[in-house]
């Protein structure tokens, strides 16, 4: 029997290619989850797919950058569901091209809504539920260019690093709670999106979305109960 099994899963970004990845990790291991997705009608096919024992809630057109719509949705996944045991943030955006001086303040907000804002509201909304039952997961997915700046992503390395930084932050506040936060880097995913926008890369050398869930598993796990406040890299 797994230790997930049962266990009530909120996964964002839901029918991206990391996240579609994710929770088909943790329904193999008959977890209940939450998927979360800012579109309708993405998750139905995935779900016919994927879930053979009606275990995958699809909650859509939902807008994980506005607090006051996650705290609607916070309710209506604890009056269907039930309290979150683990949260995997998976929504992110990317953008390059702009040199930091060049940077618009419609570039900048953006990186920081997706990033950072949409970590900060799914939070603010199921870690309290986390709180009082005692226990918890907490995994953000940030990304390799939050360790470092390069030329023309400098609004997206500075996202990612706010959301490092936040998931330490946050690791240490709740470990007394029972609660473990951490955070994967993975390098460039392998997705059709990638492959089109960077055709002469060699992929080979990519991560797999398949790869980045693994570990994410992992660390809601309990095998990773003595864990909090990691960044793992996943360069592939």
């Amino acid at each position: 029997m797994s230790d997930l099994e049962n266990k009530i899963v909120v996964v964002t970004g839901a029918a991206g290619n990391l996240g579609k990845a994710v929770i088909a990790k943790f329904l193999e291991n008959n977890a209940i989850v939450c998927g979360l997705d800012h579109k309708a009608g993405r998750l139905h096919a995935f779900i016919s797919e994927s879930d053979s024992n009606q275990r995958l809630y699809a909650f859509e057109n939902v807008n994980v950058t506005d607090r006051h719509a996650m705290q609607e949705l916070g309710d209506r996944v604890k009056a269907q569901v039930g309290v979150a045991d683990i949260l995997v943030d998976t929504v992110g955006g990317f953008t390059y091209g702009d040199r930091v001086h060049e940077l618009s303040e419609a570039a900048w907000t953006k990186m920081f809504n997706l990033n950072v804002q949409s970590f900060l509201n799914t939070t603010s909304v199921f870690v309290p539920g986390m709180i009082s039952k005692g226990s918890g997961k907490v995994v953000a997915v940030g990304a390799r260019a939050s360790l470092a700046g390069r030329a023309k992503s400098g609004a997206y390395a500075a996202a990612k690093g706010a959301l490092l930084r936040l998931t330490e932050s946050m690791a240490e506040e709740l470990k007394t709670v029972g609660i473990q936060v951490n955070c994967v880097l993975p390098g460039t995913i392998d997705t059709p999106e990638n492959r089109q926008d960077m055709p002469n890369a060699d992929f080979s050398k990519w991560v797999t979305p398949d790869q980045v869930a693994e570990v994410i598993l992992f660390l809601a796990s309990e095998k990773a109960s003595g864990v909090t406040g990691a960044a793992i890299p996943i360069f592939g």
